[in-house]
């Protein structure tokens, strides 16, 4: 599997979208603050965080005895540049373009 197919898979599942958005409101957080926040177990939390990591959306440091956990928005970008952003320049607006004049029309 390549690292565009974990993205799209990690970013698939509700839960971890929420992840990802409790981390963008408030990076490094523990497994605990964001297990509060969900009405799962603390390793089914552990299992959606893993497979963020393994995505490269979250990154995570030993802080003393915790493990604190941050976004790391780079792969998203990443499908930014080549998922979406081709499609929404030329040929979305060419669209655009056309439906406005089409709707002059009538």
């Amino acid at each position: 599997m390549d690292d565009g197919d974990r993205v799209f898979k990690a970013l698939a599942d509700p839960t971890r979208r929420h992840l990802l958005d409790r981390l963008f409101e408030h990076d490094g957080r523990t497994l605990t603050e964001l297990e509060r926040e969900l009405a799962m177990s603390r390793f089914g939390v552990m299992k959606h965080l893993k497979v963020l990591e393994e995505a490269g959306l979250v990154t995570t440091r030993k802080q003393g005895r915790e493990k604190l956990h941050f976004l790391n928005p780079v792969p998203i970008r990443l499908i930014h540049d080549r998922w979406i952003d081709k499609f929404t320049e030329r040929h979305v607006s060419a669209l655009a373009d056309l439906k406005h004049e089409l709707e002059k029309g009538s």
